[in-house]
């Protein structure tokens, strides 16, 4: 079992704000914010549901080539917020929400690149 990923941002700023949005949609909040000070190399934060992060984004140059990201979440109306809030925060569309029957009957996922174009999806598997 995975317990917690990350990547590298170009724009930290600019991510920290995307992903504040874009995962606050899905009830992840901003859990921890480490300086170069701390960690010996560079500045990250951590995103994730209290008491601790499992996603984290690290100050740098990005990963190349763009990684997936898929955050589970437990409904489609999940999916669907996960997808308004990343647009709105200025991400840019890579799958409107929707069936992908090709994975399972169920899977129903929404699919956005983030500032430095790394595939972030909300995926529901659940039956509607």
């Amino acid at each position: 079992m995975i317990d917690h990923t990350g990547l590298v941002a170009s724009d930290f700023a600019k991510s920290m704000a995307f992903y504040e949005q874009a995962l606050g949609a899905i009830g992840y909040k901003l859990l921890m914010e480490l300086s170069v000070a701390v960690t010996g190399h560079t500045d990250v934060a951590g995103f994730g549901e209290p008491p601790k992060p499992d996603f984290w984004v690290s100050r740098g140059s990005p990963n190349q080539p763009p990684l997936h990201v898929a955050f589970r979440v437990a409904n489609r109306a999940l999916v669907d917020a996960f997808y308004a809030a990343t647009l709105a925060a200025g991400g840019r569309d890579n799958g409107a929400p929707g069936l992908r029957p090709h994975y399972h009957p169920d899977y129903y996922g929404a699919f956005v690149l983030d500032p430095d174009g790394h595939n972030i999806e909300a995926v529901c598997h659940e039956p509607a």
